[in-house]
C-alpha cells in the first residue's frame, strides 16, 4: 500500500503475522536447500521486515562457495514461486535499517587447539593488515552497509573484539573464556 514499515526492532527472530513476514519463503528456502543437499544449517527472521537469514555450513575449504551459490540460486527459484522478489543487496533499504552482510564464520585447526585464543588474535591482526584491500574485492553497496552504525565498523575502519557486534571481526566470547 505504499506505506512505510513499523521501526526495526519486533521483526528480529520473531514469529506472528505482522513480525516474521516472509516464513513461508524462508521455510521453502530451507527445505528445497536440504532436499538439493546444500550444506545448510539454519535461518533467523533479521530486523527488518521481510529480512531473512540462512546459515550455510558447516562446510571444509572452499565448498562453502559452491553451496552458497546453490542456495542462493535456489532462492531466486523459491522466490519466483512465491511471486516476490529477494535482494542480496548489502543495504536493500536506505534508513534507518540494519544492512545485510554476508557474514563469514571460520576456523582452522589450530584455532581450535589449546593456545588457539592467541591463533585467532594473529589472523585478525593479519586481516587488519589488508582490510582495505578485502573491502575492495566484497562488492558494490558496502559503503552504504558498513556506515559505523547498525552494528558494524565504518567501511574505513576495521577492528575485532570479543562479543563486539560493532567490529570488523567478532570473536566468540567462549573462544576468549576457553582460550581456543
Amino acid at each position: 500500500d505504499g506505506s512505510e514499515p513499523a521501526p526495526q526492532g519486533p521483526y528480529y527472530c520473531s514469529a506472528g503475522t505482522g513480525a516474521s513476514i516472509g516464513r513461508a519463503v524462508a521455510d521453502d528456502h530451507y527445505k528445497k536447500c536440504l532436499q538439493a543437499g546444500v550444506k545448510i544449517a539454519g535461518i533467523n527472521a533479521e530486523v527488518m521486515p521481510g529480512q531473512w537469514e540462512f546459515q550455510v555450513g558447516p562446510c571444509r575449504g572452499i565448498e562453502m562457495g559452491d553451496h552458497l551459490t546453490i542456495a542462493r540460486y535456489i532462492m531466486l527459484r523459491v522466490t519466483e514461486h512465491h511471486d516476490c522478489i529477494c535482494s542480496f543487496s548489502p543495504k536493500p533499504k536506505s534508513g534507518d535499517w540494519n544492512g545485510a552482510g554476508c557474514h563469514t564464520n571460520f576456523s582452522v585447526t589450530p584455532m581450535l587447539q589449546d593456545g588457539g585464543y592467541d591463533v585467532i588474535l594473529q589472523v585478525c591482526e593479519a586481516f587488519g593488515a589488508v582490510a582495505r584491500e578485502h573491502i575492495i574485492e566484497y562488492g558494490e553497496g558496502n559503503d552504504k552497509r558498513l556506515t559505523g552504525k547498525h552494528e558494524t565498523c565504518d567501511i574505513n575502519t576495521f577492528k575485532y573484539g570479543v562479543a563486539n557486534r560493532g567490529a570488523s571481526i567478532r570473536i566468540p566470547r567462549d573462544a576468549e573464556k576457553d582460550g581456543k
